[in-house]
């Protein structure tokens, strides 16, 4: 089999494993217990779902043994040596950077709807049985929470972003790169990664329910947002070689995704829109940073 045929293979029974997997358990597991569980216990739906993050790895590993690849170039440890410190710390700290001026836009455009007082986040506190709740507190709170998204997230959440970025960015993206070239590659790997969340997006993530047009609409914008993301993720993967600095960004922007609404009053939100990087406002500095990412592919490319 030439390496183009073999490629193929490999694209696609890496696409048909991850799929099925997901879809599977999204539909089978998730769709019918994920309600009755995050009633009982939130933080058991969180991990019913961060679960299926784990998939794309698994594809990984499957595709490679049935078409016996091997894990000689697994696309994890950098090939640029200290080259890739910048890209590590961008995807550490990149993320957070751009949603605060996504938000800082948002609000700028729509200053009414900025809430100094932090009454969502007291909402938030009081309904999970804090009591004596003042000024100083949801200060304190907002502070460590900001922290503690900065700090953290990108190592805690970098378990389960493994899980995603070892498939999308260190298996999908080198191999339809080689087959496709770069700018239909992270066109319709976007579109895949997008497609890939549908379930999820289906049942309100990200984008909720009951919005014109649910549940195209929503997973329409997820396509669009995974493309953006998608490019800056790849940008890094594969400036050093390794996805890791894309398991950190992702990280990253996990942890911090929803900070932006921490100061809105938690009503009138269209997740569309912003202040979060899922809205086109709240997400327009990523959008601006994967344009200029692209350019700089393709430049290099050429």
């Amino acid at each position: 089999m030439d390496d183009k045929k073999l490629i193929t293979k490999r694209i696609l029974m890496y696409l048909g494993i991850t799929f099925a997997i997901t879809y599977l358990v999204d539909f089978l597991v998730i769709w019918p217990f994920l309600p009755k569980i995050s009633a009982a216990m939130p933080a058991a739906g969180t991990f019913l779902i961060g679960s299926t993050m784990f998939f794309p790895a698994i594809g990984v590993l499957l595709t490679r043994l049935f078409t016996k690849e091997g894990f000689r170039d697994s696309w994890i440890k950098p090939k640029t040596g200290k080259r890739s410190i910048p890209y590590f710390l961008f995807g550490w700290f990149g993320p957070v950077i751009l949603s605060m001026i996504g938000a800082a836009i948002y609000f700028l455009i729509f200053p009414d709807r900025f809430d100094g007082s932090l009454s969502y986040l007291e909402a938030i506190m009081s309904a999970n049985g804090q009591l004596d709740i003042t000024p100083r507190l949801l200060q304190i709170t907002l502070a460590a929470q900001i922290l503690s998204a900065l700090l953290l997230g990108p190592l805690l959440n970098c378990i389960t972003c493994f899980g995603e970025e070892w498939g999308w960015r260190g298996y999908l993206l080198p191999k339809m790169k080689e087959k496709f070239g770069i700018l239909p590659t992270l066109l319709i790997s976007g579109i895949i990664w997008g497609v890939w969340h549908a379930p999820i997006t289906m049942l309100g993530h990200n984008y909720g329910t009951g919005y014109p047009g649910f549940p195209v609409t929503g997973i329409l914008a997820m396509c669009g947002f995974c493309i953006v993301m998608g490019i800056i993720f790849s940008f890094i993967t594969l400036k050093t070689g390794s996805c890791l600095p894309a398991v950190l960004a992702h990280g990253s922007l996990n942890g911090f995704a929803a900070a932006p609404v921490l100061f809105t009053d938690g009503t009138n939100i269209n997740p569309f829109i912003g202040p979060a990087p899922t809205g086109i406002i709240g997400g327009c500095a990523f959008l601006v940073c994967a344009v200029i990412m692209t350019l700089l592919l393709l430049r290099k490319n050429k």
